[in-house]
Protein backbone atom coordinates (compact mmCIF):
# COMPACT_ATOMS: atom_id res chain seq x y z
CA UNK A 1 0.00 0.00 0.00
CA UNK A 2 1.25 3.63 -0.69
CA UNK A 3 1.08 6.72 1.37
CA UNK A 4 -0.55 9.99 -0.41
CA UNK A 5 0.27 13.80 1.00
CA UNK A 6 -2.42 15.41 0.21
CA UNK A 7 -3.12 19.52 0.75
CA UNK A 8 -6.88 20.15 0.59
CA UNK A 9 -8.86 23.44 1.31
CA UNK A 10 -9.62 23.12 5.59
CA UNK A 11 -13.58 23.87 4.09
CA UNK A 12 -12.76 21.07 1.64
CA UNK A 13 -11.54 18.78 4.72
CA UNK A 14 -14.45 19.84 7.09
CA UNK A 15 -16.87 18.86 4.10
CA UNK A 16 -14.86 15.77 3.00
CA UNK A 17 -15.30 14.35 7.08
CA UNK A 18 -18.65 14.57 7.16
CA UNK A 19 -19.28 12.82 4.06
CA UNK A 20 -16.72 9.90 5.45
CA UNK A 21 -18.36 10.03 8.89
CA UNK A 22 -22.21 9.88 7.66
CA UNK A 23 -21.11 7.13 5.04
CA UNK A 24 -19.64 5.51 8.33
CA UNK A 25 -16.06 5.21 7.08
CA UNK A 26 -12.82 6.55 7.39
CA UNK A 27 -11.53 10.06 5.26
CA UNK A 28 -8.84 7.08 3.36
CA UNK A 29 -11.64 5.20 2.61
CA UNK A 30 -13.84 7.65 1.60
CA UNK A 31 -11.21 9.55 -0.53
CA UNK A 32 -10.03 5.64 -2.01
CA UNK A 33 -13.34 4.83 -3.24
CA UNK A 34 -13.99 8.26 -4.59
CA UNK A 35 -10.53 8.59 -6.88
CA UNK A 36 -11.34 4.11 -7.56
CA UNK A 37 -15.06 5.39 -8.91
CA UNK A 38 -13.57 8.48 -10.86
CA UNK A 39 -10.54 6.24 -12.40
CA UNK A 40 -13.31 3.46 -13.08
CA UNK A 41 -15.52 5.87 -14.97
CA UNK A 42 -12.34 6.87 -17.11
CA UNK A 43 -11.47 3.73 -18.05
CA UNK A 44 -14.88 3.21 -18.87
CA UNK A 45 -15.37 6.32 -21.18
CA UNK A 46 -11.71 5.15 -22.99
CA UNK A 47 -12.94 1.59 -23.61
CA UNK A 48 -16.28 2.99 -25.11
CA UNK A 49 -14.09 5.59 -26.98
CA UNK A 50 -11.74 2.88 -28.47
CA UNK A 51 -14.69 0.97 -29.44
CA UNK A 52 -16.51 3.80 -31.13
CA UNK A 53 -13.75 4.64 -33.14
CA UNK A 54 -13.09 1.28 -33.96
CA UNK A 55 -16.76 1.19 -35.11
CA UNK A 56 -18.62 1.38 -38.83
CA UNK A 57 -21.41 3.11 -39.81
CA UNK A 58 -22.46 0.97 -42.42
CA UNK A 59 -21.31 -2.26 -40.11
CA UNK A 60 -23.74 -1.14 -38.05
CA UNK A 61 -26.67 -0.49 -40.76
CA UNK A 62 -26.17 -3.85 -42.04
CA UNK A 63 -26.53 -5.43 -38.26
CA UNK A 64 -29.76 -3.36 -38.01
CA UNK A 65 -31.22 -4.38 -41.01
CA UNK A 66 -30.75 -8.03 -39.62
CA UNK A 67 -33.76 -7.14 -37.14
CA UNK A 68 -36.74 -8.12 -37.99
CA UNK A 69 -39.77 -5.68 -38.38
CA UNK A 70 -42.43 -6.27 -35.49
CA UNK A 71 -45.32 -4.63 -33.29
CA UNK A 72 -43.33 -2.03 -30.85
CA UNK A 73 -43.94 -3.59 -27.71
CA UNK A 74 -46.20 -1.94 -25.03
CA UNK A 75 -43.93 0.55 -23.30
CA UNK A 76 -41.34 0.88 -25.51
CA UNK A 77 -42.63 3.66 -27.58
CA UNK A 78 -41.03 6.67 -28.22
CA UNK A 79 -42.22 8.83 -25.87
CA UNK A 80 -44.24 11.65 -26.83
CA UNK A 81 -42.96 15.12 -27.52
CA UNK A 82 -39.50 13.58 -27.97
CA UNK A 83 -37.07 15.39 -30.34
CA UNK A 84 -34.28 13.31 -32.01
CA UNK A 85 -31.04 15.01 -31.96
CA UNK A 86 -29.68 15.66 -34.76
CA UNK A 87 -25.94 15.84 -35.97
CA UNK A 88 -24.71 19.20 -36.42
CA UNK A 89 -23.13 20.49 -40.06
CA UNK A 90 -19.82 21.95 -39.37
Amino acid sequence: MSTLSLRIPDSLHRTLKTAADQDGVSINQFVSLAVAEKLSALQTYNLIADRAAKGSRDAFLKAMSTVPSKEVIAGDEIPSGYKRKTKRSS
